[in-house]
């Protein structure tokens, strides 16, 4: 079911589904990046189609919306446990076909990684809505085309949105909001379109060529004397779900206080460090490996589809200039060439 907004419509439209969801769309913030002036492109509630940012790609995905940064797990009081309470809100999230992708990775390590799933995580990932945004050509650093996220599958998506000059077109899956489309405006004929080519193109290794001499090759000591271990990259990426947990006391009651989990990454310091001091990932080059590999064989062998979507997020952020579809490259030229 297609139709066609003038961007007063669109407005509307927006102003209507505001009254019933919480919309977030990457937004730009005028110089409010962390160590320059520079503008922030990120994650934020809007309310009109002015205040979406269109033309560059958002630093930070909206994974924090379903997996917050922060969570509180349980609070407990003199030996009482309480779950967390739950929000009512609902959410409709604007996302491009990558970050769409990135969610169906999500989804698998967060509900079907083990024999329960993640209680937290299901309570908001059972209220979003998707609106993807149809990408007329990639970003400097995207190699979607590669990891085979340009597209979305069997139309998995609220709404599809192309942005035009005088309106938005798009296309509605959605029962729950066909009303609401149609009510403001009207049907056309319309097909999702998808780019089929970056600037950057990624070969991807053959996972039954990775062998115990590619783990103990000289490569990965390149990345031992450029990484800062700043854990940019993990923070970035919008499939990165690893996570500390940690109890809290609060200061009024020793007896009583919270579990709560917190984002962490394999590049941070501190991530493998045991009991005794011991850290069996201590060289930097060590958590790039382990990141490649996870990002493009470990996941794939269990799900049969890889982890990485080429959104190129991790090549914009490092202060040090690494490259991760240059990695894999580097990889799968070591490989073609014999360990």
């Amino acid at each position: 079911m297609g139709f066609n907004f003038s961007k007063n419509e669109f407005n509307q439209l927006l102003e209507s589904l505001d009254q019933e969801y919480q919309i977030y769309a990457p937004v730009r913030k005028k110089k409010k990046d962390s160590f320059s002036a520079n503008d922030l492109i990120t994650y934020d509630l809007v309310k009109s189609l002015e205040e979406i940012e269109l033309t560059a790609k958002s630093k930070y995905s909206a994974k924090e919306i379903v997996f917050p940064i922060r969570e509180t797990l349980f609070h407990f009081v003199e030996g009482e446990q309480f779950m967390a309470s739950d929000t009512d809100d609902k959410y409709i999230i604007f996302l491009r076909p990558c970050d769409r992708n990135a969610f169906k990775r999500l989804d698998k390590i967060f509900l079907e990684n083990g024999p329960e799933e993640d209680i937290y995580y299901k309570r908001l990932r059972e209220k979003v809505k998707f609106f993807v945004i149809e990408c007329t050509t990639g970003f400097d650093s995207c190699f979607c085309v590669s990891m085979d996220s340009n597209t979305v599958e069997s139309r998995d998506y609220s709404a599809f949105l192309r942005f035009e000059e005088d309106g938005v077109s798009c296309e509605v899956n959605d029962q729950d909001l066909a009303a609401e489309f149609e009510a403001q405006a009207k049907e056309i004929d319309f097909e999702p379109e998808f780019i089929r080519k970056n600037k950057i193109e990624v070969n991807l290794p053959d996972r039954d060529k990775l062998t115990n001499e590619v783990f103990e090759h000289q490569l990965w000591t390149e990345y031992s004397q450029r990484c800062i271990a700043c854990g940019r990259c993990n923070t970035s990426c919008p499939t990165c779900s690893c996570f500390t947990v940690k109890d809290v006391l609060y200061d009024e009651n020793k007896k009583s206080g919270e579990r709560f989990r917190r984002w962490a990454g394999c590049h941070i310091d501190g991530f493998t460090e045991m009991a005794g001091g011991h850290n069996f990932r201590e060289e930097y080059g060590d958590r790039m490996r382990y990141k490649t590999m996870h990002k493009i064989y470990d996941f794939g062998e269990r799900f049969d589809f890889d982890m990485c979507v080429g959104c190129g997020r991790c090549d914009d952020v490092c202060p040090e200039y690494i490259s991760f579809s240059k990695c894999i490259n580097k990889l799968s030229t070591i490989i073609e060439e014999g360990v």
